[in-house]
């Protein structure tokens, strides 16, 4: 059986709403023959004490490697300055986005919406196929 390609993935997130992002962990460590490493920091890991040009550069040195970056979708987005700088610099870079509709929600973020090359449901399948088929 051939090797399975390992999938270089941001996920965009605000560390004070992490459960988003551990389900979407979860949903993408149980999903078969598929690989990722992902390049963002959870909450557990997160940095202190950085002034606002530091987290910049840690958030870019994150994003840079990525084959795609993934945004959820939640309400959070709307107030987040730093989320929207990952979708700007993601943006510049050109690598594809990736956004994950709220979970039982049936309306996304603007800033999402306007962002997003493909906009998915919370449902691995979708999910693991949209990063199959956008990721660069």
């Amino acid at each position: 059986m051939p090797e399975l390609h390992r999938y270089r993935i941001f996920i965009s997130h605000a560390w004070r709403y992490h459960d988003a992002y551990d389900r979407m962990i979860r949903f993408l460590d149980e999903a078969p023959l598929f690989i990722y490493a992902n390049y963002s920091v959870p909450s557990d890991k997160k940095f202190d004490n950085l002034t606002k040009a530091q987290l910049q550069e840690e958030l870019r040195q994150q994003i840079r490697p990525v084959e795609s970056v993934i945004i959820l979708g939640g309400i959070y987005v709307s107030y987040s300055d730093w989320i929207q700088f990952e979708i700007d610099f993601a943006k510049e870079l050109q690598k594809p986005i990736i956004g994950v509709r709220p979970w039982s929600a049936e309306r996304m973020p603007q800033a999402v919406t306007d962002a997003a090359n493909i906009i998915v449901g919370w449902n691995t399948d979708s999910i693991v196929r949209a990063i199959r088929e956008y990721s660069i």
